[in-house]
């Protein structure tokens, strides 16, 4: 393993490690890793760290941010980031974790989450310093040779390693050829832009390690792959979602992202302290300690971590108004604690859509007996959602974790989506 003969520079390459580990749960290399530091040190030259996405979604939440916050630390070492999005990756769709072939997407609607995600991403990384490559460049003018060539460096037998393709395939679930083309273009991603690391959630871990193999094809040094752990979402179990309505995405109002992050579960906090914001080790080990021994209360870390988040994407007036609402709610209502009223399931399979009739709901949390008491609270005025009063009893609501509902003064529920 090259090491520096430079003091200083060993000293400064275990300050990036420390940086870098924070968070991650595997990194496939650790002694590549260092040595890239020492030379891109020794040469001033900095490592290109890639992201790539496909942007299938026109809106990311809390759990996609993850990556992002950790290319920002890559970012704030001086090294380079290469976001790629996947605007031909994007129409076929990443076969990771689904049960069935995915719908491809129109290069219409991938161009225009593309510039969502952007905008977005804007809010914690310095935009001006990333390279935002379209990966369409470089996939869509390979001949029919070039992708037969792609393939041969893989066998199907390792393509059928993939745990989703392995369940399919014992099952009998079609899985069209075009889905083992994925995880080779993705590495061939990395081929192009010569990148050193690459970025992805504990999912990825196949498509990432497809990347080292084609960069050893291509005559390249592998690249470092580095998973980040997948956040729970508010139910305190389950990845963070958007179908499964346990997620805080970052374009919602600074109210509902404070007031979402205040519905928590208290064991979650640090692992979102450590993940989300950019908390020294120093002061995450304190707040552990204080917590442990009581010296700090839960609620008010609790604040501490929402004002932060919402501040992060709000900035701090925002995360004031956010903080506002919600002492507005819970203390000058004299609501109790969110975490002190009883969480009442609501099942996702009585979602259509995504969402529940307003009656439906107070009758599945048991907060009225029947649908006609439900209608005439609502159309009296005694039912509120987080506050809000709600006055139209033919209201299809999206539930999620920790909103709380409420039918007159004393009856009150938190929503849960667990199962």
């Amino acid at each position: 393993m090259h090491t520096s003969h430079d003091p200083h520079i060993m000293q400064e390459v275990e300050r990036h490690m420390t940086i870098i580990r924070r968070g991650a749960v595997e990194i496939i290399d650790e002694d590549e890793l260092r040595e890239m530091l020492v030379k891109s040190l020794e040469h001033n030259r900095p490592l290109k760290v890639k992201l790539g996405l496909d942007p299938s979604a026109p809106d990311i939440h809390l759990g996609h941010t993850v990556v992002i916050q950790k290319l920002k630390s890559f970012q704030t070492l001086g090294h380079t980031v290469q976001l790629v999005i996947g605007d031909f990756t994007g129409r076929i769709g990443d076969p990771t974790g689904k049960s069935e072939t995915r719908k491809q997407l129109t290069e219409e609607e991938v161009q225009k989450n593309a510039e969502t995600y952007v905008e977005q991403f804007s809010k914690v990384l310095d935009m001006s310093k990333v390279e935002i490559h379209f990966n369409s460049h470089w996939l869509a003018p390979l001949t029919f040779a070039d992708v037969v060539n792609l393939a041969a460096q893989t066998t199907v037998a390792r393509m059928l390693e993939r745990d989703d393709f392995q369940k399919r395939y014992a099952e009998g679930i079609p899985i069209a050829l075009h889905e083992f083309f994925y995880p080779l273009m993705q590495g061939y991603d990395s081929v192009v832009l010569r990148s050193d690391i690459e970025l992805g959630g504990t999912d990825q871990k196949f498509n990432l390690l497809m990347g080292r193999t084609l960069k050893r094809a291509f005559g390249q040094r592998p690249q470092v792959v580095m998973m980040m752990p997948l956040l729970e979402g508010l139910d305190g179990t389950r990845k963070m979602s958007k179908s499964l309505g346990n997620y805080i995405g970052v374009s919602e109002p600074p109210e509902e992202m404070y007031g979402k992050v205040m519905s928590l579960p208290d064991d979650l906090m640090l692992k979102y302290f450590e993940l989300l914001t950019d908390i020294t080790e120093a002061e995450l080990a304190q707040l552990a300690e204080n917590l442990a021994s009581g010296k700090a209360h839960p609620r008010d870390v609790k604040m501490d971590l929402a004002r932060r988040i919402t501040a992060t994407y709000h900035g701090p007036v925002g995360a004031m108004r956010g903080e506002e609402h919600f002492r507005t709610l819970f203390q000058e209502r004299s609501l109790p604690d969110a975490e002190d009223i009883e969480a009442r399931p609501v099942d996702p399979a009585l979602l259509e859509d995504g969402k529940i009739g307003m009656l439906h709901l107070l009758t599945t949390l048991k907060l009225v007996q029947s649908n006609s008491e439900a209608r005439r609270m609502v159309q009296q005025g005694a039912v509120k959602i987080d506050g809000e009063k709600i006055s139209d009893p033919t209201l299809a609501v999206v539930p999620r974790e920790g909103m709380i509902v409420q039918v007159g003064k004393r009856h009150l529920a938190r929503v849960t989506l667990r199962t």
